[in-house]
């Protein structure tokens, strides 16, 4: 009798045990589900091949350890860590007050997922686990683009050659986005700190959280809810909530500028000298002295042509009308040392200098719903030829 006691005693605490870890296990997994269902994750079936399992993460990065971080931003922290195959990895750990939601990141899994190119960050994967979101990149070893350039010390590393490296592959970066991938994608959120380089110095377009699929025959859309940085956008983004390719170009204007200068678009401003970047360049170009706005730290290690048609082609990309900004292959033309008709650019829109409206969101602070139309935009044709000396 004592025996058969003290099985059943047995077996009731094992089932027990049993029933418990079965009922933990079942809330974890209507937690992931209901998680992936927020995302969207559960919509595409060619995404389950890019689960991580929350443990393989925690290991890969010592426990999100500080000696792995990378960076920090709005959207959360950015670890370094080693998969069991000994490839390295990127873990992009999203905070839960980032404003990232499901939709952003479900934005970002899908676009990534979808565009292969050498000068795009290539995502590895994901994980929805614990309440976590989790995005896996390739590894990138020399960091962003700012760490170098607005560093007087480490801005030195970056000669002309390198920079031109840089812009050229930017650029064609952003051409695939807007005219050679399966999508027509508008990133929105094109800056310094979004562009990683790798261990040859060639750049990576990074964080797609904000971009924007548009259909093959739509040139533009609008957005309620303002998101973006500051500095970067375009006029008619900022202040009316338009977006199109042409509001990339205009960020890349502003990104070809710090490059040549090594400093932030608004370091003038914050400087008390009341004008942004554009507008420093541009009164400097106006009075017959364009060169007097490069970094310092490239001495005399650059081509005159080169820095001459990047300047002329960064006012072109920063004008206030869309429609007289060039394409991203126009500029991807210029760059490669074709021979190419360049327009006179006209005063440049000097954004800083504005009030800005009150659907400002500021980077991560919230979700757009867009509307869309179709309204062609125009290169003006006038034109000149260039002059630069070779």
């Amino acid at each position: 009798t004592l025996v058969a006691t003290i099985v059943s005693v047995a077996v009731f605490v094992t089932l027990l045990f049993i029933g418990c870890c079965w009922l933990r296990r079942r809330r974890a997994q209507k937690k992931y589900e209901a998680a992936k269902e927020e995302c969207g994750v559960t919509e595409i079936p060619s995404l389950k091949s890019l689960q991580f399992d929350w443990d393989t993460l925690l290991s890969a990065t010592n426990n999100f350890s500080q000696e792995n971080k990378l960076g920090e931003g709005g959207f959360g922290e950015v670890f370094q860590g080693r998969l069991p195959n000994g490839r390295d990895i990127a873990v992009k750990r999203l905070s839960h007050t980032s404003g990232q939601g499901g939709e952003e990141f479900k934005n970002e899994i899908m676009l990534v997922a979808k565009l292969q190119h050498r000068n795009l960050v290539r995502l590895l994967g994901f994980c929805l686990e614990g309440g976590e979101k989790l995005l896996v990149y390739e590894f990138v070893p020399n960091k962003s683009l700012d760490y170098f350039f607005f560093d007087p010390m480490k801005s030195k590393q970056l000669d002309w050659p390198i920079r031109y490296k840089i812009i050229s592959g930017i650029a064609r970066g952003m051409l695939y986005l807007h005219e050679d991938s399966r999508l027509r994608v508008i990133h929105r959120d094109l800056k310094a700190s979004n562009i990683l380089l790798d261990n040859d110095m060639s750049p990576k377009i990074s964080d797609f959280g904000m971009a924007r699929i548009f259909r093959v025959d739509q040139s533009n859309a609008s957005t309620k809810r303002i998101v973006g940085t500051y500095g970067y956008m375009s006029p008619e983004y900022a202040m009316h909530g338009q977006f199109s390719q042409k509001s990339d170009v205009y960020s890349f204007g502003v990104l070809l500028l710090e490059i040549i200068c090594g400093k932030r678009n608004n370091y003038y401003y914050q400087s008390n000298r009341g004008e942004d970047l554009t507008s420093y360049a541009w009164k400097h170009w106006r009075s017959d002295a364009p060169l007097d706005i490069l970094d310092p730290a490239l001495g005399e290690s650059y081509s005159r042509s080169q820095v001459l048609k990047c300047i002329h082609i960064s006012f072109l990309c920063v004008q206030e009308d869309p429609a007289n900004r060039p394409t991203m292959a126009n500029i991807v033309l210029a760059l490669s040392g074709q021979t190419l008709s360049l327009p006179v650019p006209r005063e440049p829109a000097f954004f800083l200098q504005r009030e800005m409206p009150n659907n400002f969101m500021g980077k991560d602070q919230g979700y757009d719903q867009i509307t869309s139309s179709s309204v062609p935009l125009s290169i003006n044709e006038a034109s000149v030829t260039e002059v630069y000396p070779r």
